[in-house]
């Protein structure tokens, strides 16, 4: 659009939306860093639990050393998971539902059984509690140095 096109008042008007827009981002700023001065604040004068409650410094400390435990390694290998799992069970679900459609006599014969396996939440589904992050072994977790017990021997 021409410039010499716009109106003195329309000028007018899109300035003033633009002040209202930067006045309402300056505002959302200002609350933001008031809200985190007055938690930081808080938390060094123990008004409120830092171990429970944390505090902004902690957390921003916490942020940048993310890095240095290998975060992009164990990010990398759950997208890898992720992928590889939503491709297998895609492509299994596809090649028994063929096989399902193609055979009348094996789509009786499953049915009741799809419908029991349906209803069932999916957690139920899985095969141990080691997928969970949890296992019964316990000398997974300390280096073989005790079994079926905790690392401390107690």
């Amino acid at each position: 659009m021409n410039k010499q096109l716009i109106s003195k008042e329309r000028k007018k008007y899109l300035r003033n939306k633009r002040y209202q827009q930067y006045l309402v981002w300056l505002t959302q700023i200002a609350i933001l860093v008031g809200f985190l001065a007055i938690w930081e604040i808080l938390a060094n004068k123990k008004i409120i639990d830092s171990f429970i409650m944390s505090q902004p410094s902690r957390i921003w400390e916490t942020f940048t050393n993310l890095g240095s435990n290998d975060l992009m390694k164990h990010i990398g290998v759950t997208v890898y998971e992720t992928v590889v799992g939503f491709l297998v069970g895609t492509g299994l679900g596809i090649l028994i539902a063929i096989i399902l459609w193609w055979s009348d006599f094996l789509s009786k014969v499953a049915d009741p059984y799809l419908v029991v396996l349906n209803s069932l939440p999916k957690v139920a589904l899985r095969t141990s509690y080691y997928y969970l992050g949890r296992s019964r072994n316990a000398s997974y977790y300390c280096d073989g140095s005790c079994h079926f017990s905790n690392c401390n021997n107690t």
